[in-house]
């Protein structure tokens, strides 16, 4: 790319997971750093002429609703690539885009602007997926509130046969395009080029729409968190063994014997390695989730480090994000390494138990509710917390669990 400017162009009918791909390739390409943003011709509709359309606007045959569909493309795209020539990175346009003039018109706009252009196309021919899709997400969309279920359900189906007549798939001649069939069953991709462009389609290779959970927490307390050292690699405190023992309990009152299997996580540092033994579970152990390096401050309290090196402290305390420790790591190198992690979490499909570290956590929290991956080492992650996160259609649910400890004795066996 000349200018290095990037859009991808949603395609497809009506209830194929079109809007639910485009924000979660922006969240991801956000986590990476990439300034992204999703263009979306529906909330363009809403905002401009409302949002209780039915299904006769949609109708081809009908000239007015037509031309003010146009018009509204055309608005956004607009903005998109006014955008991206105001310094956005990566822009995401989410519409039907259901003809090849409609394309056509797309493929000239950024051609003329420099900015190269991928389509995404979602086809999906499965009617349970498209039923469900209908009745979980659309018909409870602002374009229907206030309507009753069975209602919206029956003027939904009606827009997507409107569409139907005149779709038109992507042809290997409209250049380069990934092509989703049946949410992630099969991903077909033709002409892609450049890193960003490479990475959206395996992105997309791992996504699906299998619901189950994430459990982050961070390890229990270490005997470095008891000095308030920071890296290192001690083991657990009595409080930590503690935390241990409640977290497994916690797990197994939740996870039904001869049910989804759960799938566990840690790092290398022994200090999750023990606190997820009392789970009795077979454990993945990810060189990728160990805690941010603190390189030459590996063991120091941050007093010490305050006091010693001054000129860190205050760098560190400038830009904390972006603050590399010396001979160590960033949050912004953290998020790096954890790439390969994130696509494993989005490719599983059983609940995932990572047992990690507070940067760590940190990072991932954020690529699931969608924060700003500046907003990192602000993210409030305590010790002896579970944080259960259930992704949605286009988010993510949280609850937080503060486990307490089980009480042990000096010796380390539970008091009774």
């Amino acid at each position: 790319m000349a200018n290095g400017k990037i859009a991808f162009a949603m395609v497809g009918l009506p209830a194929r997971g079109k809007t639910y791909m485009a924000r979660k390739i922006a969240r991801y390409l956000s986590w990476l750093g990439h300034d992204t943003r999703v263009f979306n011709v529906g909330s363009y509709r809403r905002n401009r002429i409302g949002a209780r359309q039915t299904h006769e606007f949609f109708d081809p045959e009908n000239p007015s609703g037509a031309e003010a569909r146009r018009q509204l493309a055309l608005a956004a795209l607009d903005d998109m690539l006014g955008w991206l020539r105001s310094g956005g990175d990566v822009a995401i346009y989410d519409a039907t885009n259901s003809s090849r003039a409609r394309r056509d018109l797309l493929r000239a706009a950024c051609a003329e602007r420099g900015v190269e252009l991928v389509f995404v196309e979602s086809v999906c021919d499965d009617a349970t997926i498209v039923d469900a899709n209908v009745r979980l997400t659309k018909a409870r969309s602002p374009d229907y509130a206030d309507v009753d279920a069975d209602t919206a359900v029956r003027d939904f189906l009606a827009r997507i046969h409107h569409y139907e007549h005149s779709y038109q798939t992507v042809s290997d001649d409209e250049g380069a395009y990934v092509r989703v069939i049946d949410v992630g069953r099969k991903v077909e991709a033709h002409r892609i080029r450049g890193s960003i462009a490479a990475r959206v389609v395996y992105f997309l290779l791992n996504l699906h729409i299998q619901p189950r959970s994430f459990w982050l927490t961070r390890h229990g307390e270490s005997e470095a968190n008891v000095l308030g050292a920071i890296g290192g690699d001690t083991g657990l405190s009595l409080r930590g063994q503690g935390y241990a023992d409640a977290l497994a309990e916690f797990v197994h009152a939740r996870v039904a014997p001869g049910g989804s299997p759960l799938v566990v996580w840690t790092s290398t540092l022994q200090r999750t390695i023990a606190t997820a033994a009392p789970l009795g579970l077979p454990t993945t152990r990810w060189k990728a989730l160990d805690e941010i390096d603190a390189g030459r401050c590996d063991g120091m309290t941050y007093a010490e480090i305050a006091g010693q090196m001054p000129e860190e402290w205050a760098a560190r305390q400038t830009d904390k994000f972006r603050y590399r420790y010396p001979r160590g790591e960033s949050y912004e190198d953290v998020i790096t390494r954890l790439e390969p992690i994130l696509l494993g979490l989005e490719r599983e499909r059983t609940p995932v138990l990572v047992v990690a570290h507070q940067a760590v956590i940190r990072a991932l929290y954020a690529y699931l509710l969608d924060r700003p991956a500046a907003e990192c080492p602000r993210i409030d992650v305590p010790l002896h917390t579970v944080l259960e996160l259930t992704p949605t259609a286009y988010g993510c649910d949280e609850k937080r669990w503060p486990l307490a400890p089980s009480p042990l004795d000096q010796e380390g066996f539970r008091a009774v």
